[in-house]
């Protein structure tokens, strides 16, 4: 609707440049808006105040003129120009009636665009290490992710979905030994496990598997690991990660190395797919490596000049990009750093056809953004088509107490627990209810209730209160017709705010879309929830008089479509019955 009345604003200029009364050359771009009080109609511009110096015409003259030459329609009912020069556009009633038989017959499909010409998009994101379970913080970025992935669809964007793991990197080796170690103590060794390692008790279970599949094939003594072992807590890991490919060799190195790593990419696949999380590809880091990407991508920054040599190492030239200094991308000992690997896989990821690059990482990470549009800009990309969205992490809170959290010891709650306790549906909304970059609390309590409080129950609600009417409808045998219903009847106050509030759901999608804000859908959601339970307490349906119910009753149906699309792309799911 809001397009529509764009177009015959943009149309009316055109035709006063054409017909000369604007000057050529005048940019006819026009912002519409919705107005916040029905007395200021259903839609407002500002076009006039923003061309009358170009126009050398006074705002209300200007705005006059060109509400004089808006084209017939069938939407705009009146118009009226309102203070210095805004033109307040009205919707004519049976254009809501219009709408709602189109939200019925359109289906899961009210509010998709049909845009061309937008560019081709990938969202990477969560992209956690595989050295443990994913935990809540990880949810919050997979809820994001997720959630904008699909308004960028429905908005008519060309989308895929990445997750980025980690398999070669120090990390990995970490991982790797953490679960020899375990091993080893399951195989009767006895010694210190390190501080640093991970200490999880799912590094307990791998190692179980492993010892279950290779029995004592890769025991040695304690002793030898552990001999004259340096003091420095980090040197000490990673001296004990030479010593596993020593002695293991690396064939049986690897056995251990990819028993936690699948172990672990198997339960984080399986943990967001239960929260409803699909990704279209699960890009390998490793891959990189094998395949020469890392060589390649190097090898187009060498030919621009961008790399130099430095005590050994190889760097690329970053701060002629905007960053703080200069980057390593391979090391004195030939080793490529991760930062080599973040410039392959952005080259990778234009090598696949994509325009824009959307990154989804958690707020400790910030860091690593001005390296990495460094490296993206030095390749010749526009810097316009990359942008990292950061996702602060979430606190939650039990009891009005913090539980608190730490991943290396293993003292951290799980995505997993999360979404046992509270459910994927609370889950996934109160993580939209806020801006991806804002601290969020989350109160579980608040989460589990069933009160109107409770904003996912207070939206949810709403579609099973409808399905709940047609219900009560086939039971007591009433009949109804929707399909001939007289959208007329509606006048209540209550009955055309909800019809306004409906029609905004494409602009909505379409925001939120430009804006990489899927939380925009959660607070329309609750809005429109809101004027949804004001007239259903105001107004009875079922006892009303069989014209006027099915009036109603196609304004309830046409509400309940949209709350379980808008639900939709939060990955929530829209209940019949509560």
């Amino acid at each position: 609707m809001k397009s529509k009345v764009q177009s015959l604003v943009a149309t009316a200029l055109s035709s006063l440049v054409e017909s000369g009364r604007l000057p050529a050359g005048v940019d006819t771009a026009v912002h519409i808006e919705r107005t916040r009080q029905p007395s200021h109609g259903d839609y407002a511009t500002n076009v006039a105040l923003t061309l009358s110096r170009q126009a050398e015409m006074k705002p209300r003259d200007l705005a006059s003129m060109i509400a004089e030459q808006l084209p017939p329609s069938e939407l705009v009912e009146k118009v009226e120009i309102a203070g210095p020069g805004f033109i307040n556009l009205f919707i004519r009633h049976d254009a809501y009636g219009a709408l709602l038989k189109s939200i019925r017959a359109e289906g899961a499909k009210y509010g998709e665009s049909q845009a061309v010409d937008l560019p081709r998009v990938m969202v990477e994101f969560v992209s956690a290490n595989p050295t443990g379970p994913l935990h809540v913080g990880h949810g919050r970025g997979a809820a994001y992710g997720d959630s904008l992935v699909r308004v960028l669809r429905k908005a008519g964007y060309t989308v895929a979905s990445e997750y980025y793991f980690n398999d070669a990197g120090r990390q990995m080796n970490i991982l790797a030994v953490s679960v020899w170690l375990r091993y080893l103590e399951l195989c009767g060794e006895a010694f210190d496990f390190p501080d640093n390692a991970y200490k999880g008790d799912y590094i307990f279970d791998i190692a179980a598997t492993c010892h279950r599949q290779n029995s004592e094939q890769f025991r040695v003594a304690a002793e030898r690991v552990f001999e004259d072992l340096p003091q420095d807590p980090e040197a000490r890991i990673d001296m004990i990660i030479a010593r596993a490919h020593s002695i293991l060799g690396e064939d049986n190195y690897r056995i251990v190395f990819n028993t936690g790593l699948d172990t672990l990419v198997d339960d984080i696949r399986n943990d967001l797919a239960q929260f409803r999380v699909e990704f279209d590809c699960w890009f390998s880091e490793r891959s990189l490596v094998e395949n020469g990407a890392i060589d390649r991508a190097l090898q187009t920054l060498r030919e621009k000049g961008l790399l130099f040599e430095s005590e050994g190492a190889l760097w690329f030239e970053s701060t002629r990009f905007g960053d703080e200094k200069d980057r390593v991308v391979r090391r004195a000992n030939g080793a490529y750093t991760y930062f080599a690997s973040d410039i392959a896989y952005c080259h990778n990821k234009k090598e696949r056809g994509f325009d824009t690059l959307i990154y989804v990482w958690g707020a400790d990470h910030h860091g690593y953004v001005k390296r990495t549009r460094a490296a993206f800009e030095a390749l010749g990309n526009d810097p316009d088509e990359f942008a990292v969205l950061l996702v602060q992490f979430a606190v939650l809170y039990r009891g009005g107490e913090k539980v608190s959290m730490s991943t290396r010891s293993g003292d951290f709650v799980t995505l997993r627990e999360l979404r046992n306790e509270v459910g994927n549906d609370a889950a996934r909304f109160f993580y939209a209810l806020r801006k991806p970059d804002q601290h969020m609390d989350f109160d579980l309590d608040l989460a589990k209730s069933k009160t109107n409080e409770n904003p996912v129950y207070y939206v949810q609600y709403a579609h099973a209160r409808v399905k709940s009417v047609f219900r009560q409808m086939v039971e007591k045998g009433i009949p109804y017709h929707l399909e001939d219903a007289d959208i007329t009847l509606l006048i209540e106050h209550n009955e055309l705010d909800l019809m306004r509030d409906l029609s905004r759901f494409p602009e909505v999608v379409e925001s939120a879309a430009k804006s990489f804000e899927p939380h925009q859908v959660a607070y329309y959601l609750r809005e429109l929830a809101q004027s949804f339970h004001a007239y259903y307490n105001a107004h009875p349906f079922i006892a009303s008089e069989p014209a006027m119910r099915d009036a109603r009753l196609v304004l309830i149906d046409a509400a309940r479509q949209v709350f379980a699309n808008g639900l939709d792309l939060l990955g929530v799911s829209a209940p019949d019955a509560m």
